[in-house]
């Protein structure tokens, strides 16, 4: 008996902890998502697309021999990366190792975001992805 009580006491205390007035860690979760959304927007989505849909043909160079944005959603492969990964690429930019040019065709945007509104920016970049992605990430991420 006391161990049925003392189970449904750990089940229900995040319930109740929820209540203190504070906000819960999934609205702490959705104003992250949301902040980051704001700043994909502001930063990213010219060249990625509104919808993290990517370049127009994002596989195959352009005429300067770069490789055009890939998309973000579940269609490419940003799922692939740790968020320490996708950290680095946001904060000191990125040039694909197939680019015929040396320039960084994803510029560094270290001196303009913060460490917080970076993990922000990943942190939505995660809701464009599938289940499965999210999983295969986190792993990756561990």
């Amino acid at each position: 008996m006391i161990k049925w009580i003392v189970s449904v006491a750990l089940l229900t205390a995040p319930a109740f902890a929820g209540g203190s007035g504070g906000p819960g860690a999934s609205e702490i979760a959705s104003a992250e998502v949301a902040q980051g959304r704001q700043i994909y927007e502001q930063y990213c989505a010219a060249c990625h697309g509104w919808q993290g849909e990517g370049g127009a043909n994002w596989k195959k160079p352009d005429e300067k021999g770069e490789m055009p944005p890939p998309p973000h959603d579940d269609t490419g492969h940003t799922w692939r990366h740790s968020d320490a990964m996708l950290f680095k690429m946001i904060a000191e930019g990125w040039r694909h190792p197939f680019n015929k040019t040396e320039r960084l065709t994803m510029p560094a945007f270290g001196e303009s975001l913060t460490d917080q509104e970076i993990g922000a920016v990943i942190e939505y970049l995660k809701t464009l992805w599938t289940d499965e992605q999210r999983e295969y990430q986190q792993t990756e991420s561990q």
